[in-house]
C-alpha cells in the first residue's frame, strides 16, 4: 500500500497505483491537516461571514448570498448542475489517474473538504470501481469542472460508473464499496470540481506512453540507420559536446549504444554524408526528450498541488486565486504533443527512404518480385497519413480563449483539449514507429541480421516475434497494430534501449 500526504507522490507511485492496481490508504499527518480544514470551514459558516463557494453562488453568481439552511442543498447543486460532459468515457486508466490525483491534492489540507468524503475516493480507486467520465466539456480553468463533476456525481448516489467493464449507476457503485450516497458538507461539492486532475491524469498518461515511445523510436532510428548502411561519424561525442543540448547529447550516445559492433554502418559506397532523417537524428530526437523532461517536472509539481479555490490556511487565512488554471500544464502538454509529432514526422522519412533506396542495396519497396507484389509501398502511404494528422494536431489548443460564466471567467486555458491531443498523437506514433519497424527488420533481412550490432539484432529478434518476413504481399494492418501494440507496452525496446 502507498500511504498518501499530498505532498511527496512520485510519478512512478502513480504508475503502480493506476497501472498495477497497488492500494492507497492516508497517512495521519494528511489526516490531520485535513480534520483542521474541515473545522474551519464549519467556523466560517457558524461566523456567517461571506466566502466564496461556502456560502455564496458560484462564478458570475458570486454575489449571491446562500441562506445557511441550504449550504448543503448548494454543493449537490454545483455536482448536478455541473455534470454537463459529453463524448465517450474516458478509459478506465484516466480516471483512476484523476482520483488518484485529486485525492493527493485535497490531502494537501487546503480545500475545506472532510476526511470521510476523501475515502469515498479512495475506496472507488482501490475497489477499481471508476465513475463514467465524459471525455469533452472542460475549458481547462476553474479546475476540470465538468469531467471532475461526473465522479463527484458517483459519490452522492447519482451518474454512472464501470466496475470491470460492467456499467453500472452510481448508487449501484456505492453498494459495492459499503457506502450509501454522500450527504455534501459546506465547501465540498466545490471541493471536488475544482480542480486540475482531468488535464493531469491524461498528461500522466501522455508522459507514461510517450517516455516509451521515445525510446521506441530511437531503436526504430538505429535499425534504419543499419538498414541504410547509414554513417556513424554523425554520433560521435565532440560533435554533441559542441551543442550541448541534453537531448541531443542523450540520443546521440543512444544510438552509439545500439550500433556498436554492427558491420553494416559506414559500409555505404559511392557517398559521404547521409540524409537529414539519419544524420540530424539526435538533433530532432533529443527536443522530444527534453519537452517530456519539462512535462513530467510540471506534472510532479501539479499532482502535489492545492488546485483549488478558495485556499483555506492553517493561519486562518482563506484566499480566492486562480490555482485552478491549467496554462501551465497546457503549456508542458504542447510543447510535448509537438516533440511527439517530430518523431513521427523523422520517422516517416525513414521509411520512404528505406523503400527507395536501390542505391544502398535494398530492392525498391523492400520485395524482390516487383510488379506482381507492391511490397510495402504502401505502409509509407499509412504513415504519412498518420504523420499529416500529428501535424493538424499540433495546433495549439492553449492559444484560443472563449470566456465562460458570464465574462466572470474570461480566460480559459483550454488545456484539457491539449490533453487529449497528446493522447491522439502518441495513438498516432506508435503505429508510424510500428511501420518502421516493419520495414527497417524487412531491410535488415536483405542486408543480412549477422553484421548488425548486438542490440540491433535483439531489437530486430522482437519484431520478428510479432510479424515475419514478407515474400509476397499480405494484407499489413494486422502486422502494424501487433508492432504498434508492442511499441505501446515496451514489448519491443524494453532491457535494449
Amino acid at each position: 500500500m502507498i500511504e498518501l500526504n499530498g505532498d511527496n507522490l512520485t510519478l512512478e507511485q502513480a504508475a503502480r497505483i493506476v497501472f498495477s492496481g497497488e492500494p492507497v490508504g492516508l497517512e495521519r499527518a494528511a489526516r490531520e491537516r485535513v480534520g483542521h480544514s474541515a473545522a474551519f470551514v464549519e467556523e466560517i459558516v457558524s461566523a456567517g461571514v461571506p466566502v466564496y463557494g461556502i456560502n455564496t453562488g458560484f462564478g458570475m453568481l458570486s454575489t449571491e448570498s446562500i441562506p445557511r439552511d441550504h449550504l448543503r442543498d448548494l454543493q449537490r447543486s454545483i455536482v448536478l448542475s455541473h455534470s454537463v460532459g459529453v463524448g465517450d468515457p474516458l478509459p478506465e486508466e484516466a480516471v483512476r489517474a484523476m482520483l488518484l490525483f485529486r485525492i493527493n491534492s485535497l490531502l494537501k489540507g487546503a480545500s475545506g473538504i472532510r476526511v470521510g468524503t476523501i475515502e469515498y475516493l479512495i475506496d472507488l480507486l482501490n475497489h477499481g470501481i471508476h465513475p463514467v467520465v465524459p471525455a469533452q466539456g472542460s475549458v481547462g480553468s476553474s479546475g476540470d469542472l465538468g469531467p471532475l463533476a461526473h465522479i463527484g456525481l458517483v459519490l452522492i448516489g447519482e451518474g454512472e460508473a464501470f466496475d470491470r467493464g460492467e456499467r453500472i449507476s452510481g448508487r449501484e457503485a456505492l453498494e459495492r464499496i459499503g457506502r450509501p450516497p454522500l450527504e455534501l458538507a459546506p465547501k465540498e461539492g466545490l471541493a471536488l470540481l475544482n480542480g486540475t486532475q482531468y488535464m493531469t491524469g491524461l498528461g500522466f498518461l501522455v508522459y507514461t506512453r510517450g517516455r516509451r515511445l521515445f525510446d521506441a523510436a530511437v531503436g526504430a532510428a538505429a535499425l534504419s540507420l543499419e538498414g541504410l548502411r547509414g554513417f556513424s561519424a554523425p554520433f560521435s561525442p565532440q560533435i554533441h559536446a559542441a551543442r550541448p543540448h541534453p537531448g541531443q547529447v542523450k540520443v546521440a550516445s543512444m544510438i552509439r549504444d545500439l550500433i556498436a559492433g554492427s558491420s553494416l554502418v559506414d559500409s555505404a559506397e559511392g557517398d559521404v554524408q547521409d540524409a537529414y532523417s539519419l544524420r540530424c537524428i539526435p538533433q530532432v530526437i533529443g527536443p522530444a526528450w527534453e519537452a517530456l523532461s519539462f512535462l513530467r517536472e510540471k506534472l510532479e509539481i501539479e499532482i502535489n498541488s492545492a488546485t483549488d479555490n478558495p485556499l483555506l490556511f492553517s493561519d486562518g487565512t482563506v484566499a480566492s486565486g486562480g490555482n485552478f488554471h491549467g496554462e501551465i500544464i497546457g503549456l508542458a502538454l504542447e510543447m510535448a504533443t509537438l516533440g511527439l509529432s517530430e518523431l513521427g514526422n523523422i520517422a516517416e522519412r525513414r521509411i520512404d527512404r528505406l523503400l527507395n533506396s536501390p542505391e544502398r542495396g535494398l530492392p525498391r519497396f523492400l520485395v524482390r518480385e516487383r510488379g506482381i507484389n507492391s511490397g510495402l509501398m504502401l505502409a509509407q502511404y499509412t504513415a504519412a497519413a498518420l504523420a499529416s494528422e500529428n501535424k493538424v494536431l499540433c495546433h495549439p489548443a492553449l492559444s484560443d480563449s472563449i470566456p465562460t460564466s458570464g465574462g466572470k471567467e474570461d480566460h480559459n486555458s483550454m488545456a484539457s483539449i491539449s490533453a487529449r491531443k497528446a493522447l491522439k498523437v502518441c495513438e498516432n506514433l506508435s503505429r508510424i514507429i510500428a511501420i518502421e519497424y516493419l520495414c527497417a527488420a524487412q531491410a535488415l533481412d536483405f542486408q543480412g541480421v549477422d553484421l548488425m550490432g548486438k542490440k540491433t539484432r535483439a531489437l530486430h529478434a522482437r519484431v520478428r516475434e510479432h510479424v515475419t518476413h514478407l515474400d509476397r504481399d499480405r494484407s499489413l494492418a494486422p502486422d502494424i497494430e501487433r508492432l504498434s501494440e508492442a511499441v505501446t507496452e515496451g514489448g519491443i525496446t524494453d532491457g535494449i534501449v
